[in-house]
Order: C-alpha cells, then sequence, then structure tokens
C-alpha cells in the first residue's frame, strides 16, 4: 500500500493507488488545468485594466481636455507598475503578445500556452476597449488607438527601438536572478512611461499589439496596424536576444538563456 501514487504489485497484478489528497481523475479537476484557468484569468484582467487605464486616459484627455499628454505617459506607466505587482505573482503579467512570444522563444515560458496567452490578452484589450467606446460614446475622431501622424515605415522602426528598449529591461530586472525582482514592476513602469514621451506623438507607443489591436477593431481604425503588430515582436525579440547575448554567466553558450522568469512566475519549459 503506497500514500504517494506509487504502483503496488499484489497477486501479479499492478495497481495504481492515487495517493489520498491527489483529486479525482478528469479535465476539471486537474490542479495543473486550475492553475494554468487561474493565468488565464490574471492575465485577461491584468490586460484589461492596464488598457482600460491608459487607453481611458487618452479618452478623457482627448475628449475633456484633462489629463494632459504628460498625463497620459504617467498613467500608462503606472498602471502597469501597478498590476505587475497585483497578479506578476500569478500569471507573470506578461500583457502584451510580443512579451510572451519572446518569453518563449528564450525558453523562459512554456510553449503550449502562448496561444492561450495571446488570445486571453486580445480579448481583454477587446473587452476594454469595448468598455470604453460605449461608457465614453467616443466619437470618431477622439479614436484611442494607436496610428501613424505621418510614415508608417517610420512608425515600424520606432516601435522595434522602443519594444526592443522596453524588452531589454525587462529581460534585465526579471530574468535575471541577480537583479533586485521586487523593483522590476517600477522600472518597467517607467520604461513605458519614458517610451511613451519619446514616441507616443509619432506613433502612439504601442509596444503591444493587443494595446493596437482592440481600440482598432472597436472603431474600425486599421491604419498602419500591421506596424503596430510586427514592429513590437521584432524588437521585443532582438531586445531579448541583446540581453542573453550580454548576460554573465560561467554555463556554457547553449545554455545562456535558460533562467527563470518573470518575477520568478515561470521556469523553463
Amino acid at each position: 500500500m503506497s500514500g504517494d501514487g506509487q504502483i503496488r504489485v499484489e497477486e501479479g497484478q499492478n495497481e495504481y493507488l492515487p495517493p489520498k489528497n491527489e483529486p479525482k481523475s478528469g479535465f476539471c479537476h486537474s490542479n495543473e488545468t486550475v492553475q494554468l484557468l487561474q493565468k488565464l484569468i490574471a492575465e485577461a484582467i491584468g490586460t484589461y485594466m492596464v488598457i482600460f487605464a491608459g487607453c481611458g486616459s487618452v479618452v478623457v484627455n482627448k475628449i475633456y481636455g484633462s489629463v494632459t499628454f504628460p498625463g497620459i505617459c504617467v498613467v500608462w506607466g503606472l498602471i502597469v507598475m501597478v498590476m505587475i505587482y497585483s497578479v506578476g505573482h500569478i500569471s507573470g503579467a506578461h500583457f502584451n503578445p510580443a512579451v510572451t512570444i519572446t518569453f518563449a522563444i528564450f525558453r523562459q515560458f512554456p510553449y503550449k500556452q502562448v496561444p492561450l496567452y495571446i488570445i486571453t490578452q486580445v480579448i481583454g484589450s477587446l473587452l476594454a476597449s469595448g468598455t470604453l467606446y460605449y461608457v465614453f460614446d467616443v466619437p470618431k475622431e477622439a479614436f484611442f488607438g494607436t496610428a501613424p501622424t505621418g510614415s508608417v515605415l517610420r512608425t515600424f522602426v520606432l516601435e522595434i527601438i522602443i519594444s526592443f528598449m522596453l524588452m531589454f529591461v525587462i529581460s534585465g530586472v526579471a530574468t535575471d536572478t541577480r537583479a533586485v525582482g521586487e523593483l522590476a514592476g517600477i522600472a518597467v513602469g517607467m520604461t513605458i512611461m519614458l517610451n511613451v514621451f519619446v514616441a507616443g506623438p509619432v506613433s502612439g507607443a504601442s509596444m503591444n499589439p493587443a494595446r493596437s489591436l482592440g481600440p482598432a477593431i472597436v472603431m474600425h481604425s486599421y491604419k498602419g496596424l500591421w506596424a503596430y503588430i510586427v514592429g513590437p515582436i521584432i524588437g521585443m525579440v532582438i531586445g531579448g536576444f541583446a540581453y542573453n547575448l550580454i548576460r554573465f554567466t560561467d554555463k556554457p553558450l547553449k545554455e545562456i538563456t535558460k533562467s527563470s522568469s518573470f518575477l520568478g512566475s515561470f521556469k523553463g519549459s
């Protein structure tokens, strides 16, 4: 008889004896499934709140003119910081398909969860955008998504650069075990705020395909949308590669990207 899930051999038959605290078999009773659902719910809520607050500041400023551009920059930085500290220990606080993809590429997030995370992030963005659109009765001229103010190519390049900066910082403060993990939220939030200050007037400083997709779909405005999907992904991957290239380690080169992930929430798949 075993209490830890071992196999008992009795009269020539193998019988699996589940431990006393092991839940009944079945998809809905799997601890792994429950944990994944918790992560997805946390990611959806976090993405919703990031988009609602960040894009909400844009809406309020365009309709009422009471937030100002510096205020919008601060709101974006603060809401990301707050949500990292709120759900980072549950879902990893990606809120961004480009971040999720980059973590997976560098083996800091399981590939099998990538599609679920991306779908969840886009749904969160859509729900937040829909909420803003109907609550504020947003007119077309008060579009709260991202749109190039000039050349789409310039926007594309700028999104790559600021996404590179963001992922470089994320990799430094959230995947390197030598960094002060408790400061990750502040560092990431401040990086976003600074990027919005620099790129906001030109590209809208998306850095996040989900942030651009939600408002675009809700308000049917797709100008230069491809740049906000492809640019951040390219920038994030390059940023993750750059940090892993300079990361000091005594491990062989092939092991250089194997490290703990965002706020210690994930380990290699």
